[in-house]
């Protein structure tokens, strides 16, 4: 038997609860710390941190494109 992992939709629900422009500013904080510790990590430097803070980060990033996604089609739905 497999375990399913269960999601945990306060993540999301809190990013619901962002406008359209918090969303993308809080997206170039992620992609600009990412893009940071990607190049840490390429150059080795990342040894005394905590390398599954990329994994977050780039579910985090997806997490703000899947919503900022979805408020674009729900205005776009309504328009």
């Amino acid at each position: 038997m497999s375990a399913k992992k269960k999601t945990n939709p306060s993540k999301a629900a809190k990013i619901r609860e962002f406008s359209p422009g918090d969303i993308q500013v809080e997206l170039g904080k992620v992609r600009q710390e990412l893009l940071d510790l990607r190049l840490r990590n390429a150059t080795g430097q990342l040894a005394g941190e905590n390398p599954l803070r990329l994994r977050t980060l780039r579910r985090q990033a997806a997490r703000l494109i899947t919503v900022a996604a979805q408020k674009k089609s729900a205005t776009a739905a309504t328009a």
